[in-house]
Protein backbone atom coordinates (compact mmCIF):
# COMPACT_ATOMS: atom_id res chain seq x y z
CA UNK A 1 0.00 0.00 0.00
CA UNK A 2 1.09 3.52 -1.22
CA UNK A 3 1.84 6.31 1.19
CA UNK A 4 -1.55 8.22 0.58
CA UNK A 5 -3.43 5.34 -0.70
CA UNK A 6 -7.16 5.02 0.53
CA UNK A 7 -8.59 0.94 1.47
CA UNK A 8 -11.82 -0.12 2.64
CA UNK A 9 -12.67 -1.54 5.65
CA UNK A 10 -15.67 -3.61 6.87
CA UNK A 11 -15.31 -5.66 10.41
CA UNK A 12 -17.38 -5.85 13.62
CA UNK A 13 -15.89 -4.10 16.93
CA UNK A 14 -16.75 -3.26 20.03
CA UNK A 15 -18.14 0.63 20.72
CA UNK A 16 -15.23 0.73 23.37
CA UNK A 17 -12.66 0.05 20.32
CA UNK A 18 -13.89 2.14 17.81
CA UNK A 19 -13.79 4.83 21.48
CA UNK A 20 -10.26 4.11 21.65
CA UNK A 21 -9.88 4.75 17.73
CA UNK A 22 -11.24 8.32 17.98
CA UNK A 23 -9.59 9.11 20.85
CA UNK A 24 -5.94 7.48 19.69
CA UNK A 25 -6.67 9.34 16.29
CA UNK A 26 -7.60 12.44 17.62
CA UNK A 27 -7.31 13.89 21.62
CA UNK A 28 -4.70 10.85 23.21
CA UNK A 29 -2.20 13.42 24.46
CA UNK A 30 -4.47 16.26 25.89
CA UNK A 31 -7.69 14.04 26.88
CA UNK A 32 -7.63 14.12 31.15
CA UNK A 33 -6.98 10.77 32.38
CA UNK A 34 -10.42 9.92 33.93
CA UNK A 35 -12.17 10.70 30.95
CA UNK A 36 -9.72 8.18 28.75
CA UNK A 37 -10.96 5.48 31.38
CA UNK A 38 -15.01 5.81 31.23
CA UNK A 39 -16.59 4.24 28.19
CA UNK A 40 -19.41 7.05 28.52
CA UNK A 41 -16.92 9.99 27.36
CA UNK A 42 -16.63 10.55 23.48
CA UNK A 43 -14.94 13.33 21.83
CA UNK A 44 -16.78 15.26 19.35
CA UNK A 45 -15.71 17.83 16.56
CA UNK A 46 -17.29 19.99 13.98
CA UNK A 47 -15.68 22.00 11.65
CA UNK A 48 -13.75 21.82 7.92
CA UNK A 49 -10.97 20.25 9.73
CA UNK A 50 -12.39 16.66 10.72
CA UNK A 51 -15.19 15.84 12.33
CA UNK A 52 -17.01 12.91 14.68
CA UNK A 53 -20.37 13.12 15.57
CA UNK A 54 -21.89 10.40 18.18
CA UNK A 55 -25.71 9.41 17.54
CA UNK A 56 -26.79 8.74 21.04
CA UNK A 57 -30.08 7.82 22.69
CA UNK A 58 -28.89 9.88 25.89
CA UNK A 59 -25.58 12.62 25.28
CA UNK A 60 -24.75 15.17 27.98
CA UNK A 61 -21.67 17.87 27.26
CA UNK A 62 -18.97 17.88 29.51
CA UNK A 63 -16.59 20.08 28.38
CA UNK A 64 -14.79 21.51 25.82
CA UNK A 65 -10.85 21.37 25.56
CA UNK A 66 -9.18 22.44 22.49
CA UNK A 67 -11.54 21.85 18.96
CA UNK A 68 -13.14 18.63 21.23
CA UNK A 69 -16.15 18.62 22.84
CA UNK A 70 -16.20 15.66 25.15
CA UNK A 71 -19.41 14.28 25.97
CA UNK A 72 -21.03 11.61 28.03
CA UNK A 73 -23.09 9.61 26.10
CA UNK A 74 -25.22 6.21 26.60
CA UNK A 75 -27.16 3.88 24.25
CA UNK A 76 -24.40 5.02 21.46
CA UNK A 77 -26.76 3.79 18.19
CA UNK A 78 -23.95 4.92 15.44
CA UNK A 79 -20.60 7.40 14.87
CA UNK A 80 -19.24 9.33 12.14
CA UNK A 81 -16.09 9.96 12.07
CA UNK A 82 -13.66 12.31 9.24
CA UNK A 83 -10.58 12.83 9.69
CA UNK A 84 -8.43 16.32 9.67
CA UNK A 85 -7.03 15.50 6.21
CA UNK A 86 -10.78 14.08 5.11
CA UNK A 87 -8.56 11.37 3.97
CA UNK A 88 -10.46 8.52 6.42
CA UNK A 89 -14.19 8.63 6.74
CA UNK A 90 -15.46 5.91 8.59
CA UNK A 91 -18.30 4.85 10.25
CA UNK A 92 -19.50 2.76 13.39
CA UNK A 93 -23.19 1.55 13.76
CA UNK A 94 -24.92 -0.48 16.63
CA UNK A 95 -25.37 -4.02 16.12
CA UNK A 96 -26.59 -5.82 19.14
CA UNK A 97 -25.82 -4.79 22.91
CA UNK A 98 -21.97 -3.69 22.80
CA UNK A 99 -21.23 -4.85 19.30
CA UNK A 100 -21.32 -3.00 16.00
CA UNK A 101 -19.89 -2.69 12.28
CA UNK A 102 -17.20 -0.71 11.35
CA UNK A 103 -17.29 0.89 7.35
CA UNK A 104 -15.57 2.93 5.64
CA UNK A 105 -12.28 4.43 3.84
CA UNK A 106 -9.05 4.50 5.45
CA UNK A 107 -5.53 5.91 5.73
CA UNK A 108 -2.28 4.56 6.57
CA UNK A 109 -2.37 6.90 9.27
CA UNK A 110 -5.68 5.46 10.42
CA UNK A 111 -4.62 2.28 9.88
CA UNK A 112 -2.16 2.37 12.33
CA UNK A 113 -5.09 3.50 15.07
CA UNK A 114 -7.24 1.18 13.90
CA UNK A 115 -4.19 -1.95 14.86
CA UNK A 116 -3.77 0.32 18.76
CA UNK A 117 -7.26 0.34 19.75
CA UNK A 118 -7.69 -3.47 18.37
CA UNK A 119 -10.98 -2.58 16.13
CA UNK A 120 -8.40 -4.46 13.40
CA UNK A 121 -5.58 -6.62 13.90
CA UNK A 122 -2.14 -6.66 11.73
CA UNK A 123 -3.17 -9.63 9.90
CA UNK A 124 -6.13 -8.07 8.19
CA UNK A 125 -3.90 -4.53 7.87
CA UNK A 126 -1.16 -6.56 5.67
CA UNK A 127 -3.71 -7.96 4.04
CA UNK A 128 -5.60 -4.83 3.02
CA UNK A 129 -2.26 -3.53 2.30
CA UNK A 130 -1.72 -6.11 -0.02
CA UNK A 131 -5.04 -5.79 -1.53
CA UNK A 132 -6.34 -8.97 -1.12
CA UNK A 133 -8.99 -8.15 0.77
CA UNK A 134 -12.08 -7.05 -1.20
CA UNK A 135 -14.93 -5.02 -0.28
CA UNK A 136 -17.53 -6.63 1.27
CA UNK A 137 -15.98 -9.70 2.57
CA UNK A 138 -16.26 -11.57 5.80
CA UNK A 139 -13.83 -10.18 8.30
CA UNK A 140 -13.24 -12.09 11.78
CA UNK A 141 -13.93 -10.15 14.56
CA UNK A 142 -10.54 -9.06 16.17
CA UNK A 143 -11.73 -6.89 19.44
CA UNK A 144 -13.26 -10.00 21.49
CA UNK A 145 -11.73 -9.88 24.56
CA UNK A 146 -10.93 -6.29 24.33
CA UNK A 147 -13.66 -4.17 26.29
CA UNK A 148 -11.39 -3.62 29.28
CA UNK A 149 -8.82 -1.89 26.60
CA UNK A 150 -5.90 -0.40 28.97
CA UNK A 151 -6.00 2.76 28.37
CA UNK A 152 -2.99 4.02 31.14
CA UNK A 153 -0.04 2.63 28.87
CA UNK A 154 0.96 4.90 25.83
CA UNK A 155 1.02 3.10 22.68
CA UNK A 156 4.37 3.33 20.89
CA UNK A 157 2.48 3.05 17.45
CA UNK A 158 -0.22 5.41 17.33
CA UNK A 159 0.00 7.90 15.25
CA UNK A 160 -1.36 12.14 15.82
CA UNK A 161 -0.18 13.04 12.65
CA UNK A 162 -4.36 12.62 11.17
CA UNK A 163 -5.92 14.88 13.86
Amino acid sequence: MKNGTMVYIETSASLESFRRFLINSTCYTYIPESYGEDPEVFPEKDGDTGSIYVEAADKVTITKMRDITFINAKDVLGILYTSKSGNTKMKWRQIGERGGKVTGEASTNSLVNLITARVIDRDYADELAKGTISKGAAIPRTDEGFDDYDSGGKEPETSQAEN
